[in-house]
């Protein structure tokens, strides 16, 4: 990829006029077309819309903008896009950090099944404040959340005046809520929350995944999908090597053959993971326009096979997929940190494969533009370009660590972190500013997350120390467990690997 820096330009430009915010004299790096970075760089907002990304000239540092911004010692990039997360259970950072995978697995299933009943929403609301406070101080703009009972969300995003799309996970396998409810829910959702808040806020629909539904539950999910085709489907794809073999009980060749059939495979599709795609289905999905977020940490953390074959992002690229990256369950490897996604993205598929996997080029744009482009607002947000949304952030890169500020997309990727980012704007709006967030009282989100935390270990009998987590005894959690969903998808699983052993 080619990155051109601006020349200095001339002085003979008068003064912007009309404009809301202008940002001059900073380290622009655009991640447009051609990756073009300003070294002294000039943005131009009107209306929430960048009307002009160019060289600085000398009257932009006295115009009569409303706000003028010196980006001395600043590094000005487009917001960060968190392709694929889950937020409900934020508070319990640490809590599954030296589980051992099984004490996780059936600890987050216990409390999952739960919410699902509709128990812990002090929990999950204080966690969609919690999340929504440290993604906007870590200059990520916009999520894409699948959780269990999302309003609360939708309206903190919202309010905090960040970008978001959410909705609640459906699954026949997966917990025990009646279908019906579940499809309600969503339906109820969608109504309430879909394209509000200017627009920032966006339902989506959620198959949870291809290794807790049945055919059924996609066959209902593509005809919600019909009834809405203006919403992205979003789902857990390739994830596990259970995933083939739930495709195949489900009268399916494989995942993709599922979709298919449902009718699901196509340019809606976001699909989380993708970690066992072989080159067919990369093919088709390049076919189908579908996209893949690539969530590294929570494997390189939670890996269940290392055998396993890395995700295939760079084949899933050159085919044409919009390869997008997420933080996934933040909670379950303590980082709040879309940088460190970027950086543990090159470093695993170095490690898994061999060294020059990634330039930093590609993953700034993984990290901002072609995260966007998976969820379909590419044309909105990503890039600073004249015409699109201003979701823009500054780093401050005036700091001995910056030092010497070479190779910018280098630096992002390998050494930003969100204690970088001074200011947040969305929508032309300034959330933070030199690290004061405006739209979020952060003191009262932590008093009310630390109150959360401690009747949540008051019933349940979780120990959040400050020396370590312990979860509740193996009996306890297995009694909060949902019993006849998992059940059946055991018995699916284990039915339809003997019938593959079996001469055909």
């Amino acid at each position: 990829m080619t990155v051109t820096t601006g020349e200095l330009g001339d002085t003979t430009e008068g003064a912007i006029s009309d404009a809301d915010l202008v940002v001059h004299d900073a380290v622009v790096l655009t991640v447009d077309e051609d990756n073009r970075i300003y070294e002294n760089g000039t943005v131009v907002v009107e209306d929430g819309v960048l009307t002009d990304v160019r060289t600085t000239r000398d009257r932009d540092r006295a115009c009569d903008a409303n706000r003028v911004i010196d980006g001395e010692g600043r590094l000005v990039m487009p917001g960060l896009v968190n392709a694929h997360t889950h937020l409900e259970l934020t508070p319990l950072l640490g809590a599954f950090s030296d589980l051992d995978l099984m004490e996780m697995m059936s600890g987050m299933t216990a409390i999952y099944g739960q919410i699902a009943d509709g128990d812990y929403d002090y929990l999950t609301e204080a966690g969609y404040e919690l999340a929504a406070l440290n993604f906007l101080a870590g200059g990520v703009t916009t999520v894409n959340s699948m959780d269990v009972r999302p309003s609360a969300g939708a309206e903190t995003f919202g309010e905090a005046g960040l970008r978001g799309f959410f909705g609640p996970a459906l699954s026949d396998l997966f917990w025990d809520v009646p279908v019906d409810e579940q499809f309600d829910r969503a339906r109820d959702f969608i109504d309430e929350y879909h394209d509000t808040y200017g627009g920032r806020i966006r339902a989506t629909i959620n198959p949870h995944d291809d290794w807790s539904c049945t055919r059924e539950l996609w066959e209902r999910t593509a005809a919600l999908a019909a009834e809405r085709p203006d919403l992205l489907v979003h789902t857990h794809l390739l994830e596990l090597k259970e995933s083939n073999t739930m495709a195949r009980a489900n009268g399916a060749e494989d995942s993709l053959d599922l979709l298919d059939d449902v009718g699901l495979l196509d340019d809606r599709l976001v699909a989380a993971h993708f970690r066992l795609a072989d080159d067919e289905d990369i093919r088709r999905t390049a076919e189908a326009d579908a996209s893949v977020a690539h969530c590294p940490s929570i494997f390189c953390y939670w890996n269940t096979d290392g055998d396993v074959q890395w995700t295939p992002v760079p084949e899933l690229r050159a085919a044409g997929v919009d390869v997008g990256l997420g933080i996934d369950d933040h909670y379950w490897h303590d980082s709040y940190s879309m940088f460190g996604e970027a950086r543990q993205a090159r470093l695993a598929a170095n490690l898994k494969r061999s060294a020059g996997q990634y330039s930093s080029m590609e993953l700034v744009r993984m990290l901002t533009v072609e995260g966007a482009e998976a969820l379909g607002i590419g044309d909105e947000v990503g890039s600073l370009e004249p015409g699109k949304r201003a979701d823009v952030i500054l780093l401050d890169v005036d700091k001995p660590k910056f030092t010497p500020l070479t190779n910018i997309p280098a630096q992002v990727t390998n050494n930003a972190a969100p204690a970088d980012v001074a200011t947040v704007i969305v929508d032309g709006d300034v959330l933070m500013e030199d690290g004061d967030v405006k739209t979020m009282d952060a003191d009262a989100v932590r008093d009310r997350v630390g109150t959360a935390v401690d009747r949540f270990e008051a019933e349940t009998d979780w120990d959040l120390g400050l020396g370590e987590s312990e979860p509740p005894s193996t009996l306890d959690v297995a009694r909060d467990v949902p019993k006849r969903g998992p059940a059946q998808l055991l018995g699916r699983l284990v039915f339809q690997s003997i019938k593959d052993r079996l001469p055909s």
